[in-house]
């Protein structure tokens, strides 16, 4: 009996996959459940499994564009069903034929060394193997090839080699092409501006060298910068909800929980998973979250729900070496916030000079729902708030909160 194995429906927006990578080749015997091949959706890869056991057929090649219901190959059920049911056969121990006559070995003849004509010496057919250069008349005694005469010909082909010039097609992934489309609809549907400051992140770093062993040994996960972050971000956008806003028709829709988007880099493009209820966890956990959703991504083992819902986004260039840029939004959101390189530079602090490790963020906004004021304003509170770590305790100064002021 002939199964065919078709495209199933992997969410409610999807409609179309790329066959990413077969797993097994064609005619290969393959057991119940056993994985055949990778798909690729918009927002995340899955594994396509044998439903029987079987021979296999592939229908559609690599790098094929899949509709939902498409199919992709069969499984003949029968040739597994023989294969069990087949005798035994007892294998004979194969009788060796009779020995062949040795035959004499043939000697190649030895060829002395020797400067006959266009034959280089010892040192130039050196230069000559090394160079790859090409000398067709010596002018040596008798026409032999001299050291001198290699190393021109090695410096002509230096000076003349021409430069590859390669091109190679292939065609943009399900997940390339999605993420190209809401790049453009974000940049031609959104009133997005982009408003900068700066972060000494002096206290980050001492808080981090001082605590980081003992967090990783209490808490089983490293303290990196993003905990910090998105802590922040959580206490400023509570103070500002126009930034965790998005528009839906002719609505604001306002929330009053934080779900965190942080873009992760991974080879087949940038997944940007979602941290729920942010505003709620610990610095240990988001850490956790943090380091299990990039590992995830980078092993193209989200699920698509894991990366929707999102109300902002952090993104993080400067792991990249970026010292300054202007994210895009990530929609329906209305604004995300660019983290970048710390360097160390030259800043007034007291009336004096001194040197910290700054580090630039940008925020970039819908302005139809963000006006001037809330975005430099969310983004002067996340300043504040990094430069004075305590202050994430519980999103103020603890010493006027204990005075109530």
């Amino acid at each position: 009996m002939l199964v065919e194995i078709k495209v199933p429906a992997v969410g409610e927006s999807i409609n179309e996959v790329t066959l990413s990578k077969w797993i097994k080749s064609d005619g290969d015997i393959v057991q119940q459940d056993e994985v055949l091949c990778e798909l690729e959706s918009e927002k995340a890869t899955f594994e396509l499994t044998a439903e029987k056991g079987g021979q296999l057929k592939i229908v559609v090649a690599e790098a094929s564009s899949l509709k939902i219901g498409d199919l992709v190959c069969t499984i003949d059920t029968e040739v597994a069903a023989e294969a069990e049911t087949a005798p035994q056969i007892k294998k004979e121990s194969a009788v060796p034929p009779p020995q062949e006559k040795e035959k004499a070995a043939v000697q190649p003849p030895v060829l002395k060394e020797t400067y006959v004509k266009n034959f280089p010496s010892p040192a130039a057919g050196k230069i000559i193997r090394e160079s790859g250069a090409m000398v067709t008349n010596g002018t040596g005694k008798d026409g032999r090839i001299t050291k001198l005469d290699a190393v021109a010909a090695k410096q002509h082909t230096e000076t003349v080699k021409p430069q590859e010039r390669g091109e190679k097609r292939q065609p943009m992934s399900s997940l390339r092409k999605t993420v190209s489309k809401r790049l453009v609809a974000a940049k031609n549907s959104t009133a997005m501006l982009t408003t900068f400051n700066e972060v000494d992140m002096k206290s980050i770093i001492e808080i981090r060298t001082k605590y980081k062993e003992l967090f990783k040994e209490k808490h089983g996960i490293g303290l990196g910068f993003m905990s910090f972050f998105a802590k922040a971000v959580c206490f400023a956008l509570k103070e500002w909800p126009a930034v965790n806003a998005y528009i839906e028709g002719d609505n604001i829709i306002y929330h009053d929980y934080c779900d965190i988007s942080i873009a992760v880099s991974t080879p087949k493009g940038l997944v940007v998973p979602v941290i729920r209820s942010a505003e709620s966890l610990s610095f240990a956990e988001l850490e956790q979250n943090i380091a299990d959703l990039a590992k995830r991504g980078r092993d193209n083992k989200l699920s698509p729900e894991e990366m929707t819902g999102g109300t902002f986004t952090i993104t993080n260039g400067g792991v990249f070496g970026s010292l300054m840029s202007t994210p895009i939004i990530n929609l329906p959101q209305s604004a995300i916030l660019g983290m970048h390189k710390i360097e160390e530079r030259v800043v007034v602090i007291s009336e004096e000079m001194t040197i910290r490790p700054m580090m630039y963020v940008a925020l970039s906004y819908d302005h139809r729902i963000i006006d001037g004021r809330e975005s430099v304003s969310f983004l002067v509170r996340v300043k504040e708030l990094l430069e004075n770590p305590q202050h994430l305790l519980m999103g103020t100064d603890p010493i006027k909160s204990m005075l109530q002021m």
